[in-house]
């Protein structure tokens, strides 16, 4: 990890650049997979699945017996601790949910929103080197509290072919409808545009890397809405002296080993404990099983020296962090401050971890800067919301007068006639 000392204010922004793969290759890349799956379907996902994932499928979906038969590989004391976390996210995503008042704007009219749930969600989980079960649950558990009627799911499968059954049993367990073997960008294709096995969907969901967020972002395009901006994992974390220095390096290596387009980045006052953090993750990265990822995402990663607590907020709320982790002697005075995180984390044992499984938080977050302007995953993500109104002779007499003038100024005479010969129709004095 590189160290930078008290950066001036003018380089904040360059230092918040993330690790990226070059734009024009990205984009050549996932536009020609999107194409393949929107042409091909079916025949482009077993080609790219042999290409990518190095299996040859006979069969898109996941059989029910196979989900169904997926428990039976799971320990007992695992299988109840992720039924501990599936009831801490219901808990706190059913406090999402609840009807919007009639507003009466004016005497006689009423305006009011209607939740509904999206129809149809397509579910995407990525795969790789570790089974992200705890994905499935932040991704389809609210849905169903949303009360999505279609919920499906795409996962690469492993070199076996198959899926794990970590998996396949918080799938079923969160109520994912089917679940599908194809990963990376040609499975965001497959959701949007539809192939003979796996249907389109209205809205597509989940994390990725940066072939798959593009991806998410080029069928936009064409109509098919998505939820955030969720690519590489990334945390910052906000330090004094009172932190530990253990605790910090844990938390920087637990993004790191996401992948190696990773970032970790810590803002500290104190030089000692950002000497003391080096040192932690120059030990712990050792006894790591996925070290050469992490040790990739560090390669990308920095440590900064600020001279005050206020230096370190600015520089977090520039970087817009996906994760951010406050652990100093009063990190509720420093959570006000706050303008630009997907989820914070208070103090030194609210480590990120626990929010990535079990506190009942949603772990799918704006990642790259976008917390800027996005939020994470909620209930409302899977809801749309449709306006009424309706307006009254008593309130069309008031209101009407107000809406010809406006219409007329706008020279739209269609709308102010719509308004003028309700208003003649019930007698109104001007007429």
């Amino acid at each position: 990890m590189k160290t930078i000392i008290n950066p001036h204010a003018g380089n904040w922004v360059s230092l918040c650049t993330r690790p990226a793969v070059k734009r024009r290759v990205l984009d050549e890349t996932v536009k020609e997979i999107l194409e393949a799956v929107r042409t091909e379907g079916d025949k482009a996902l077993y080609r790219y699945s042999e290409k990518y994932d190095n299996v040859v499928l006979n069969d898109l979906k996941v059989q029910q017996d196979e989900i169904s038969l997926s428990a039976s590989f799971i320990p007992e004391d695992l299988k109840a601790s992720i039924r501990t976390a599936k009831a801490n996210i219901e808990k706190f995503h059913n406090s999402q949910t609840g009807d919007e008042p009639v507003v009466e704007t004016s005497p006689g009219v009423k305006c009011w929103r209607k939740s509904v749930p999206v129809e149809k969600v397509g579910l995407y989980i990525p795969g790789g080197s570790a089974p992200l079960f705890s994905t499935v649950l932040m991704l389809a558990i609210p849905a169903k509290i949303a009360g999505c009627k279609q919920v499906i799911m795409c996962t690469p499968p492993g070199k076996d072919g198959r899926i794990n059954p970590l998996v396949l049993f918080a799938a079923d367990l969160a109520g994912v409808t089917d679940v599908f073997k194809t990963g990376g960008a040609q499975a965001i294709g497959a959701m949007a545009y539809g192939t003979g096995s796996i249907p389109a969907v209205h809205k597509i969901f989940g994390p990725g890397n940066q072939y798959v967020t593009r991806a998410k972002e080029l069928i936009q395009l064409d109509g098919i809405p998505i939820d955030i901006p969720a690519g590489p994992s990334e945390v910052l974390v906000i330090a004094d002296g009172s932190a530990d220095p253990a605790f910090v390096a844990s938390d920087l290596l637990s993004q790191a080993e996401h992948g190696p387009d990773s970032q970790v980045v810590l803002v500290t006052t104190s030089n000692e404990l950002l000497l003391k953090v080096k040192k932690q993750v120059d030990e712990q990265i050792q006894n790591l099983p996925r070290k050469k990822i992490a040790i990739r995402s560090l390669e990308n990663s920095f440590l900064i020296l600020m001279t005050s607590i206020e230096e370190c907020i600015g520089f977090s709320n520039v970087y817009a962090p996906e994760h951010l982790i406050i652990s100093t002697s009063d990190p509720y005075a420093i959570a006000g401050k706050i303008i630009n995180a997907g989820s914070v984390f208070l103090g030194k044992y609210s480590c990120e971890s626990a929010g990535d499984y079990a506190t009942g938080t949603n772990h799918t977050l704006p990642t790259n800067g976008c917390a800027r302007s996005y939020s994470g995953l909620s209930v409302e993500s899977y809801m749309k919301k449709i306006t009424f109104q309706e307006v009254t002779p008593e309130g069309l007499k008031i209101l009407g007068p107000v809406i010809e003038m406006m219409a007329d100024a706008e020279q739209l005479t269609a709308h102010s006639n719509a308004v003028s010969l309700r208003l003649k129709s019930i007698g109104y004095d001007k007429y």
